[in-house]
């Protein structure tokens, strides 16, 4: 529902749990909008004109995502009186009591018998959707007997961005080691991406045959990049790219130091884990450790709720 950065993980998950959802984008006005979600009352009353109206029939299924869509959620759960499993993902930082599921990042500060902590975020890339990208991309990115190396770029994060030094270094260390292991460069900046930063990858690799470099014109490489690629290499400033990554199958290094001190214990927990490793221009690639794929948990743990309350499969809103 609200909050654009995490309605891909909210997406995904209903797909994972029902293979089709429909979407509603909500907002609250003065006062609702600045109370806690569980301290709410009466929110459907207090909608925005712009929000989609959540209505009866109530779903069987909702997942809401966002602080002001949280409220939405309760006050459906409360309206349909209990018919409708209300999950919510990330962390509400309210009680979560107020659902019947939430689902969170083991660094969360959300506790609680109706709290699934996962390593990774959740989000909405399937097998399926890598499987397609890599038909789609295969003739512009892989070529026979070479090993591609796919790298994606973030922007800001938590107000701080890499500097263009730092961003030098990256771009001199992937230049060095697909120079070393023969292994071609698949980049791919974000919308995040600053143009200062874009500018300098072209100074970089522009008009090199062997480094692929969105120009962010035309059908967006991210998927097939991660789908092909043998190694990854994503900037530290995204908990989706890094997940995203790690749902594939190719072993996944992290540049840059992260902004904010949860940020920081999501990095250094998957790091001590084995699950991604700093990037350093080693030419010995790490060991894969994926797929993880939070998104399949926590889709196990929501039909878990279903199959208990419900006799017959959910829809999604």
């Amino acid at each position: 529902m609200d909050e654009a950065g995490h309605r891909t993980q909210a997406r995904g998950l209903a797909l994972a749990v029902a293979g089709q959802a429909r979407e509603l984008t909500v907002d609250l006005r003065s006062p609702w909008r600045y109370l806690p979600g569980d301290l709410a009352p009466f929110a459907l009353q207090g909608l925005t004109r712009s929000s989609d109206r959540p209505a009866p029939p109530w779903p069987d299924l909702l997942v809401s995502s966002g602080r002001r869509a949280a409220a939405v959620a309760i006050a459906v759960r409360r309206a349909s009186r209990g018919k409708t499993v209300a999950v919510h993902v990330p962390d509400p930082r309210i009680n979560p009591a107020a659902f019947d599921l939430v689902v969170c990042m083991d660094h969360d500060p959300a506790s609680g018998p109706n709290v699934l902590s996962l390593s990774t975020a959740v989000h909405d890339l399937t097998p399926a959707k890598l499987a397609a990208a890599a038909d789609q991309w295969r003739g512009r990115l892989r070529e026979p007997e070479r090993a591609l190396i796919g790298v994606a770029l973030g922007g800001v994060a938590h107000r701080r961005s890499l500097s263009l030094a730092q961003m030098s270094e990256l771009f001199s260390g992937l230049d060095g080691l697909r120079r070393t292991t023969n292994a071609r460069l698949a980049i791919t900046p974000s919308r995040r991406t600053s143009a200062e930063v874009r500018a300098l990858l072209g100074t970089w690799f522009d008009g090199d045959p062997d480094v692929f470099v969105w120009d962010m014109r035309g059908d967006n490489p991210y998927r097939g990049i991660l789908a092909l690629s043998d190694r990854l290499v994503v900037t530290s400033d995204s908990v989706s790219m890094v997940s995203e990554a790690l749902a594939t199958t190719a072993s996944v290094e992290v540049f840059g130091a992260p902004g904010s001190p949860r940020h920081v214990q999501f990095i250094d927990r998957l790091v001590a884990r084995g699950q991604l490793r700093s990037f350093t221009g080693d030419p010995i690639a790490a060991q894969s450790a994926g797929p993880i794929n939070a998104t399949d948990i926590a889709a196990a743990a929501v039909w878990d709720i279903l199959h208990e309350r419900l006799d017959l499969a959910p829809q999604a809103a």
